[in-house]
C-alpha cells in the first residue's frame, strides 16, 4: 500500500471540500474494493476521504410509490429493513446473497453502484426496477447510468446519495453464485412495475444490462415462464473465464430469469 492522506468527512459539504482540495483523491464507502487495491498497490491515490460518518446517507424511507436508499447503507441494513421486505423483499433477498457477513456489513449500495463491477448485485435491481440514482449534482435514470466495464455515467468527484426504487407490483431476483466470492456468475432481477416488465442483468456481460427479448415475450405482463424457454441467447460479447464459458452465462441467463419469477 502507498502512502496517502487520510480524511474522515463529517458532512457532504465537508466531503466535497476535502475532495476537490485533494490532488487525486478517492471517496472511501465500505471500502470492499477499494481497500483490497491499495493494499495490491494498483492504485495510488493522494487522499482517502472517508464517508463513513454521513449518517444522513444511511437513511431508508418510503418516498411516495417509491423507496429511497441512502448511499451509505450497507447491503445487511437493506437485507434486514422492515419497509424494504415489505414493500419489495426481492430487493432485500438480493442484499442478503452479497458475499459474506463481512462484506454484507460494510459494503454500500453507493460504494457497489459507484464501482460498477461487472458481477455486482445492485445493477441488476436498478435496471430491473428501473431505479434512479440521486447524486449531489444531478439526478441519473437507470439506462443511463451503467456504461461499461467498472464504466458510470458519474463525473470526476460526484457523489451518490441515494437510489429510490419505484414499488413493483411484483419482482424476483435470482442467481448462479461463485462458490468462492458468491459473486453471481449470472443473476436476473425481474420485475413488473406499473403492468411493464424489465429484467436486469448481471454477471454475465462485462456490465449489466436489460434483457430486451424476454421483456418483450412478457409485455403482456403475464411473466410465464414459457414464453421465454425456448429463446437462445446470443453468447457474443458475454463473459468467459475459468468459472464458466460465455456459451454456459447464456443459458444461465434463461434459466436464471425463469427462476426469479417462479
Amino acid at each position: 500500500m502507498y502512502d496517502f492522506k487520510y480524511q474522515r468527512a463529517s458532512s457532504q459539504a465537508d466531503a466535497k471540500e476535502k475532495f476537490s482540495t485533494a490532488d487525486d483523491p478517492r471517496y472511501l464507502a465500505g471500502g470492499m474494493t477499494l481497500v483490497p487495491v491499495l493494499k495490491q498497490r494498483l492504485d495510488n491515490p493522494s487522499d482517502i476521504v472517508d464517508l463513513s460518518d454521513l449518517d444522513d446517507l444511511k437513511e431508508i424511507t418510503k418516498e411516495g410509490d417509491g423507496i429511497r436508499v441512502g448511499a451509505m447503507c450497507s447491503h445487511h441494513n437493506v437485507n434486514i429493513s422492515e419497509l424494504v421486505i415489505k414493500e419489495i423483499p426481492a430487493l432485500a433477498k438480493l442484499a442478503g446473497t452479497i458475499g459474506d457477513p463481512m462484506v454484507r456489513n460494510r459494503g454500500t449500495i453507493g460504494g457497489s453502484l459507484a464501482n460498477n463491477d461487472p458481477a455486482a448485485s445492485y445493477p441488476s435491481a436498478v435496471l430491473g426496477l428501473n431505479a434512479s440514482i440521486t447524486t449531489d449534482k444531478r439526478t441519473i435514470n437507470a439506462d443511463d447510468f451503467f456504461l461499461g466495464m467498472f464504466e458510470t455515467a458519474l463525473e470526476e468527484g460526484e457523489l451518490i446519495t441515494s437510489v429510490l426504487f419505484p414499488i413493483p407490483e411484483i419482482a424476483g431476483y435470482q442467481h448462479f453464485p461463485n462458490p468462492a466470492s458468491r459473486y453471481p456468475i449470472v443473476g436476473a432481477f425481474v420485475a413488473k412495475t406499473a403492468g411493464k416488465v424489465r429484467v436486469g442483468i448481471t454477471g454475465a456481460g462485462p456490465c449489466a444490462y436489460r434483457e430486451t427479448q424476454f421483456e418483450e415475450a412478457w409485455a403482456d405482463g403475464s411473466l410465464d415462464p414459457q414464453k421465454i424457454i425456448d429463446i437462445k441467447l446470443p453468447s457474443d460479447g458475454l463473459n468467459s473465464d475459468i468459472h464458466a464459458s460465455a456459451e454456459y452465462r447464456a443459458h444461465l441467463v434463461n434459466v436464471m430469469a425463469r427462476r426469479a419469477i417462479s
